[in-house]
């Protein structure tokens, strides 16, 4: 499906690079494989040893670095940063990476993710003279790193991440070293790769594969990893902590050409659409999928239910960035400029329209009615993924639990409202039984599906969550 009409959106995605002259371009490279991940804002800090460059802008990765831009990006060492923009807001002062100066040095932080107790810790840090210049959570890290009494930055580093709670997947760029940290969950992706004597780190795989670097492994949960002239070095912060990755990385955040967790996206979104042909047999004539992300699924259950797949849905990519939009006609004339149904293949069929999820429901009403205003005779929705009932507080914006069409309504009343003829979830257990081929659940932020979250929710977050 369509993230940036959908309602479902991923906050960011980070890449860096360790030592390489040409850190600054392998960044941009980078940066523009993650486009995926967050298209509202863009930066990289650069570093050539004594000090640090940042070069950030609200647009795409294209548009910010131009030519000229990257000419002037000098150094050997680089973090990079796309964002949506979620619970931190958007405006240009909220766009990452953050720098901070002060006299011991410099600091800039990219984060992916989001800190369910950030205005927890923001209250502290301003009773203690702390001023935020942001109001990102991100920056939460910096002055408790500032704060802290230990001498050694490693030290401070630890100390800081200790205090966080939620998801988050941090690069720590100063002068002369990289910190790499993930959350003692490994909500989000992170993992490590090397080209030659370099080392790169990244949110997705498919980022190491755009720069021909050799993929190494993933970050653990708890983790922190220095990388500086004497080499690599790892420590925890955090120990004995249950595993988490959010498997909406698999179902639909990640690009189908990366690997999480030694998982391909691609296969597991197969896996999905093969285990819905057996949950959700349907009479019917032809299989099409929802682009992009809703492909991979409708290949698996065409293979699976013997129904052949055709393209029954085009998805127009020269359209321009029409999601930033302040009202609901606005968003679903967007979907009209974005997606067509092909009439030649699906006229006069009954059609099986796979699709990866539902959240408010008004995307996929649209997308039945331009299948059926094609000539579709049938249209059976069926969905790989179970039903989001529930808000995402790690960092996905899925809009309040009001907004959520699921938390209140049941399939049939969903099935009736977005005119299909049928309708049909994967369960929990088939969504993740397709994943890592294991029984059990074990393994995955399963939150948005079922309400038990791997962390504690502090107040004022499900406030914000659940407001009406």
């Amino acid at each position: 499906m369509l993230a940036e009409i959908k309602g479902l959106n991923e906050e960011c995605g980070v890449f860096g690079v360790w030592g390489h002259p040409d850190s600054a371009q392998l960044t941009y490279y980078g940066l523009h494989s993650l486009q995926h991940r967050g298209q509202e804002g863009t930066g990289i800090v650069v570093s050539n040893g004594e000090k640090l460059r940042v070069v950030k802008g609200e647009g795409l990765v294209s548009e910010i670095f131009t030519p000229k831009v990257m000419e002037e990006l000098k150094g050997t060492s680089a973090i990079g940063h796309v964002r949506y923009a979620t619970a931190g807001g958007a405006g240009y002062e909220n766009v990452q990476p953050l720098l901070f100066h002060s006299q011991t040095g410099s600091l800039a932080l990219a984060h992916n993710g989001n800190l369910v107790n950030a205005n927890f810790l923001k209250h502290q840090l301003e009773a203690q003279g702390s001023i935020f210049q942001t109001s990102s959570d991100t920056e939460v890290l910096a002055h408790l790193i500032r704060r802290s009494g230990f001498p050694e930055l490693k030290d401070q580093v630890k100390n800081a991440l200790s205090m966080l709670k939620g998801a988050y997947a941090y690069l720590i760029l100063t002068e002369n070293e990289l910190m790499v940290a993930l959350d003692p969950h490994g909500l989000r992706p992170l993992s490590l790769a090397c080209l030659g004597d370099a080392y790169v780190v990244a949110s997705e795989t498919c980022a190491f594969d755009v720069i021909g670097a050799e993929f190494i492994r993933d970050i653990r949960p708890g983790e922190l990893l220095i990388i500086n002239k004497d080499g690599i070095t790892s420590e925890q912060f955090a120990f004995n902590s249950t595993k988490s990755i959010c498997a909406m990385e698999y179902v639909y955040f990640s690009r189908p050409d990366s690997n999480i967790q030694g998982i391909n996206v691609h296969t597991a979104r197969k896996n999905m659409g093969k285990r819905l042909a057996v949950e959700a047999p349907i009479e019917a004539d032809v299989v099409t999928g929802v682009p992009d992300s809703s492909i991979s699924a409708a290949i698996g259950y065409a293979e699976v239910s013997g129904i052949p797949y055709e393209m029954g849905l085009i998805k127009n990519k020269y359209v321009g960035r029409t999601f930033i939009q302040p009202t609901q006609t606005l968003r679903e004339q967007g979907v009209k400029m974005k997606l067509s149904a092909v009439r030649g293949v699906v006229e006069g069929k009954r059609v099986v329209m796979v699709d990866d999820s539902i959240v408010r429901g008004t995307t996929s009403k649209r997308i039945v009615s331009l299948l059926k205003e094609a000539g579709a005779t049938e249209v059976h929705v069926v969905i790989s993924s179970p039903p989001i009932k529930n808000p995402c507080f790690y960092g996905i914006d899925t809009s309040s639990k009001e907004e959520l069409i699921a938390s209140d309504k049941s399939v049939e009343d969903i099935r009736e409202l977005i005119g299909a003829d049928s309708l049909t979830f994967l369960s929990t257990e088939g969504m993740v039984e397709a994943i890592v081929k294991t029984e059990g659940t074990d393994g995955f932020c399963l939150g948005c599906f079922t309400g038990n979250y791997p962390t504690e929710i502090y107040p004022d977050t499900l406030q914000y969550y659940y407001q009406k």
